[in-house]
């Protein structure tokens, strides 16, 4: 049987999910090493002594800085190596640095490390979007991409309950240490499993031959033919608008609710994780099935649909941090429990432009340039958003502590709502150029 007909029938039998199960797992550590971070927060800042700016500052910055940059030259040799090897070596990047975070002596030393694994984690997120283009058809993408980004609700649990946990018993130290060595012993098991497929093979109609490989294109190529579609830019921009508030909302929410709700650090562990897995599954899903029902009539249903999630979740969110006004003298644990629920709502609804709008990107450009594209994509995306994201907050909570108190952050994270609302403008405007932008 030749090499093709072996990876038909790996495909016919279902293989393609094992792929797609795979790369959800590694996503997860991906954000669960990423977002351990924000549950951390307190002991880290109590033992170095640190403002909620320079926590942001490292949070942000120093993570986006490199895994940001370092994207554009990894998707490019992406686009011309073995997708699976780039994202093996990666994996055990990050997950090494993390563990090293664990041992560093200094606010510098950790600032260093958290580099690190942003240097890891450049080459996690685009290949990965490649590989998921070419193992599902066009009809499938939207919900696929939405499938792996479950590793972003899965990680961020994860990286809260065990970070949390660990910290409460072991120490914040030992957190780093145990997650960042369990994604060392995940990365050889990744590349057993993993194949990487032929580029552009699920572009073909059934009973076609596969795609003679086509060379890859310059990286000046592929920036071009991007940088003249008003819907890249577009698209680019909502998502990193909305990017700013969904990483800095994400990292602060837990000591929000030690500071806001009166939590202890186990009990934040337990009931922000809750939050995150629930509402998170089920928004990123319904908005990659929304999306490949609606862009299957019209190419505008991609970016409509996140953009009215945005529109929905923004009062939904004020609610949610405003619960105890709901529930009178019934006590601090039922405004915890109707806060819980009403979370549940914007934490969907945030993340339901996942699927959607990395789907639109994969069809911005041909098989050959997709890796390049979508790193260049996230470029825009996590500079803005994890970056400014998380400084902002941070920033913000300092300069309002003057007049609000132990309730600066609550004021600084009301403010950053402005940010959902300008990622539905864009994603507006974007649904009315698409269709002139897309590539079958």
């Amino acid at each position: 049987m030749s090499g093709d007909q072996t990876k038909a029938r790996e495909k016919a039998s279902g293989y393609r999910y094992v792929v797609l199960a795979m790369l959800v797992l590694a996503y997860t550590f991906n954000f669960l090493d990423r977002q351990i971070l924000g549950i951390l927060a307190k002991p880290i800042k109590d033992e170095f002594g640190l403002t909620d700016a320079q926590f942001g500052l490292m949070g942000g910055l120093a993570f986006a800085l490199l895994y940001t940059t370092l994207a554009i030259p990894i998707a490019w040799l992406a686009d011309r190596f073995s997708r699976v090897w780039i994202m093996t070596g990666a994996l055990t990047l990050w997950s090494g640095f993390t563990a090293l975070c664990g041992v560093v002596g200094s606010f510098g030393q950790l600032f260093l490390a958290r580099m690190g694994v942003g240097i890891g984690e450049a080459g996690g997120v685009a290949p990965a979007y490649s590989l998921i283009a070419d193992y599902f058809p066009k009809h499938q993408r939207a919900r696929a991409l939405a499938a792996y980004a479950f590793g972003i609700p899965l990680g961020t649990a994860a990286g809260t309950l065990v970070g949390g946990l660990l910290a409460v018993h072991y120490g914040w130290r030992t957190a780093f240490i145990v997650v960042g060595l369990l994604g060392v012993l995940l990365a050889p098991v990744f590349r057993l499993v993993v194949r990487d497929p032929p580029r552009g093979g699920a572009d073909r109609a059934p009973g076609e031959p596969p795609p003679i490989p086509a060379p890859a294109a310059p990286l000046g190529q592929v920036t071009r033919l991007l940088a003249a579609k008003p819907s890249f830019w577009l698209l680019s921009l909502g998502a990193a608008s909305s990017s700013v508030c969904g990483y800095g909302v994400a990292a602060w929410l837990p000591s929000f609710f030690m500071r806001s709700l009166g939590l202890t650090l186990s009990q934040t562990a337990w009931y922000y994780s809750g939050i995150a897995f629930l509402g998170g599954v089920v928004g990123i899903w319904l908005g990659g099935v929304m999306a490949d029902k609606l862009g299957a009539k019209s190419k505008a249903g991609y970016p409509l649909t996140p953009a009215v999630a945005f529109l929905i979740s923004v009062p939904c969110f004020l609610l949610a941090m405003n619960s105890g006004a709901l529930v009178g003298d019934l006590g601090g644990q039922a405004a915890l429990a109707v806060a819980f629920v009403i979370f549940l709502v914007p934490t969907g609804l945030n993340l339901a432009w996942l699927g959607p709008i990395t789907a639109a990107v994969q069809h911005l450009a041909p098989a050959p340039m997709r890796t390049t594209a979508s790193a260049l994509f996230l470029l825009i995306n996590n500079l803005l958003g994890i970056a400014v994201g998380l400084y902002y907050f941070g920033k913000v909570s300092d300069l309002l502590k003057p007049v609000f108190g132990a309730e600066s952050l609550r004021w600084a994270i009301y403010t950053g709502m402005g940010f959902y609302l300008l990622a539905a403008a864009l994603f507006f405007l974007a649904s009315r150029r698409l269709e002139r932008d897309w590539v079958d």
